[in-house]
């Protein structure tokens, strides 16, 4: 159980990398104009191989899940991981996703473009604060199933 623990704190830790790296361009990206964001958004060209990893975490953590059924304790921590992974994953389908399909992973810009950008960077930001929580409840579980206190800063 400690292996799959460890490979599914350091898989949603390399998912939320990338999402981190959309937050904080956010700011940034918004006021482009449709130029400037197209040359933008080239960057990320090969970044859906990404999503191996993002399934991988929502997998490694099910299992974990299962492992962990018999231990109430770090199971509500890690159930609620598990809802956020799969909320994440849940958003990327019903909004990215579409936005990738519509730009053609972001190549092109229709004449909608503005409310495109706006579904597809709300989404990533959404996403990466689940991200976030998510880790941070897998790490907590790991307190709590351990019973130490975690470090005081």
């Amino acid at each position: 159980m400690k292996t799959i623990r460890c490979i599914t704190i350091i898989l949603s830790a390399l998912t939320l990398a990338p999402l981190m790296a959309h937050l904080l361009e956010l700011p940034n990206k918004m006021p482009l104009s449709r130029d400037a964001y197209l040359t933008v958004q080239s960057i990320y060209s090969g970044w859906n191989m990404l999503g191996i990893i993002e399934v991988a975490t929502v997998v490694f953590s099910t299992i974990l899940f299962i492992l962990t059924i018999k231990n109430e304790r770090p199971l509500r921590f890690i159930f609620f991981t598990i809802i956020c992974f799969d909320l994440a994953l849940i958003l990327f389908f019903s909004f990215t996703y579409p936005a990738n399909r519509e730009t053609d992973n972001l190549t092109i810009l229709p004449d909608n473009w503005q409310q495109l950008r706006n579904v597809w960077e709300s989404s990533h930001a959404a996403r990466a604060a689940l991200y976030i929580i998510g880790l941070t409840l897998l790490l907590c579980s790991g307190y709590v199933y351990k019973k130490i206190k975690p470090p005081v800063f």
